[in-house]
């Protein structure tokens, strides 16, 4: 099942990216890959709601419901955090194995409207397709605790594969994602990190193309390491959004 949820979710995920292969996809490339992805995310949806149960009755103690809003609030606030804390934990294992070279990051006004349009995608419709994919479809059919993270294993590797040259990243994001899942028992919750980490990001480029900070940069394997500024800013954060989940504590696992 990890590796048809993974040929799949490959697939799926190649198919919604081809129109904006190239070096100019424009408003129109965009456009056709957001489409391409709504439906690619209705299909995943039928298949992990109604023929997913069947064939794996197991695939029932993961919820598909939304949670309540503090929760999603909460998880937004605390990715900020994860995603530093994911790029300095990278550029640590990469520098054991070799010198990791970091320039300072600079953005031009072309570079962040290019990254503005494409976040759409990012943001909003890439976690959910890609979190269905290789979380949902691929771990929900196992019922023990020890296969579900010997599948996530498996998926974040593949998910690592997936981005190239951002393996090392890629691969400890999809590794938390996953594992937020079998802790939750519910997809939306690594979808809200994943969203919330593809946000700062973008936000990050903002920050960096507004000159209110400096950030370095390696491009093999791709780091940015933000600067003191924004952890801080990601620490408090943070400290609201797990407010959030405790306060709504009742109802945090669906």
């Amino acid at each position: 099942m990890p590796i048809l949820a993974a040929a799949y979710g490959t697939a799926v995920i190649y198919v919604t990216a081809m129109p904006v292969a190239g070096d100019n996809p424009g408003f129109t490339g965009e456009l056709l890959t957001w489409l391409l992805t709504l439906a690619g995310i209705a299909l995943t949806l039928f298949l992990v709601h109604r023929v997913e149960p069947k064939v794996f009755p197991e695939s029932g103690q993961f919820s598909l419901k939304l949670p309540r809003f503090p929760i999603i609030a909460g998880l937004l606030l605390i990715a900020p955090l994860w995603l530093v804390a994911k790029e300095y934990i990278v550029y640590g294992i990469t520098s054991l194995v070799h010198t990791v070279t970091m320039e300072p990051l600079t953005y031009t006004t072309a570079e962040l409207r290019e990254d503005l349009l494409s976040s759409v995608h990012a943001v909003l419709l890439a976690p959910v397709l890609e979190e269905l994919c290789f979380r949902q479809m691929a771990i929900s059919p196992f019922r023990r605790r020890g296969a579900q993270i010997a599948v996530c294993l498996v998926m974040a590797f593949l998910f690592g594969i997936l981005h190239v040259r951002n393996f090392p990243g890629a691969f400890i994001s999809a590794l938390f994602y996953g594992m937020v899942f079998i802790w939750s028992r519910n997809i939306w919750y690594s979808v809200a990190l994943h969203a919330g980490c593809n946000l700062t990001s973008t936000l990050l480029a903002v920050y960096c193309w507004l000159g209110l900070g400096e950030m370095q940069m390696a491009k093999t394997p791709v780091i940015i390491l933000p600067d003191w500024k924004v952890i801080v800013a990601s620490l408090l954060l943070a400290v609201v959004g797990v407010c959030l989940l405790r306060a709504d504590k009742p109802s945090a696992v669906s």
